[in-house]
């Protein structure tokens, strides 16, 4: 009888410390600001959590350094990615990022106005993601027009919950359901 880790587990050790990694090279130049990566990925994991099995496409609005797009990337493998953000200068770092984790395959990054990918993609994505991006009409606005029906829309919301920040003329008026808040995060549901 051993005590060696089974291979998956260490193969999920080595997957995070990557993952750290990467984002600790975001962070040193400046497009990360928390100070602590490893609650940084736990917040991330809340989204990682919210996600639909069934999910295909993925799309996360304002990405800035990678927060949650890249947790996301690592933990779900059976999703295709689109990582947008408009500053030239953190999608170059995105792309860096999705290079050193090799998830070009399924990861792209949108050095780009969300507007246009609206327009190319229009309810494309059965997931938008964001963390940071805008207020909530903006961010409602944007995620009505990128998800099919049935997807979902997983923001990051303030640590006290205030009734008022997603009125219900402002859902009803994108065609979004609001499906609660857990640990940080809120999930709306398109029609």
């Amino acid at each position: 009888m051993t005590d060696d880790p089974e291979p998956a587990v260490v193969a999920e050790v080595a997957r995070d410390a990557a993952l750290l990694a990467a984002l600790a090279a975001v962070q040193a130049r400046g497009a990360i600001g928390e100070s602590s990566l490893t609650t940084a990925v736990a917040h991330a994991d809340g989204f990682v959590r919210m996600l639909p099995a069934g999910a295909r496409r993925l799309v996360d609005l304002g990405s800035g350094g990678g927060l949650p797009g890249l947790v996301i990337a690592v933990r779900r493998p059976d999703l295709v990615i689109t990582l947008v953000e408009r500053r030239h200068t953190r999608a170059d770092l995105l792309r860096r990022a999705v290079a050193t984790l090799a998830l070009g395959e399924r990861v792209t990054v949108v050095a780009d106005d969300v507007r246009q990918l609206a327009l190319t993609d229009p309810r494309a994505f059965d997931v938008v993601t964001a963390r940071s991006f805008a207020a909530p009409p903006v961010t409602a606005r944007w995620a009505s027009a990128l998800l099919v029906a049935g997807g979902i829309l997983v923001v990051s919301e303030p640590p006290l919950d205030d009734p008022h920040r997603w009125p219900p003329a402002l859902l009803e008026r994108c065609g979004l359901t609001d499906q609660g808040r857990d640990q940080g995060v809120r999930v709306f549901s398109r029609a």
